[in-house]
């Protein structure tokens, strides 16, 4: 059976989270994740984007400012699974970016070399820094 395109980046980034499904948090559940696309440290924001996309063969910017020329404004009301969330981030415009995985969560790196964690969009800190949702 062949698997729609549009499954293959939340199917990837599920298998990515799998390893931390036993591992208990109060705010988010992590995994630290390293491959030759990255670098010795671990995933940055974009460079997660980067990686997941390219893992469905799917090529996007590892720039957080690009990803934004090559994307196109949606609704959050209107959120799929692989939608871009951008958020302002140490009084930068757009400078954090995370993955919409469904359910109101979204999947991001918070630093170079930091874990890649999900995180609940309609939590206090996310919706204060959230700017737009882009879709790829």
């Amino acid at each position: 059976m062949k698997i729609p395109r549009f499954l293959l980046l939340p199917i990837t980034l599920l298998a990515l989270l799998h390893g931390c499904a036993s591992t208990p948090s109060l705010s988010s559940s992590t995994v630290r994740v390293k491959t030759s696309d990255t670098t010795a440290t671990g995933f940055d924001c974009s460079g997660l984007v980067h990686y997941s996309y390219s893992r469905v063969g799917v090529d996007v910017s590892r720039d957080t400012r690009t990803l934004k020329t090559q994307t196109s404004l949606t609704r959050v009301s209107d959120l799929r699974r692989g939608d871009l969330l951008f958020f302002d981030q140490e009084g930068q415009k757009s400078s954090h970016v995370g993955i919409f995985i469904g359910d109101g969560r979204f999947v991001h790196a918070p630093s170079t070399g930091g874990k890649v964690r999900t995180e609940k969009l309609d939590a206090k800190y996310w919706q204060k820094h959230f700017v737009e949702a882009r879709r790829v």
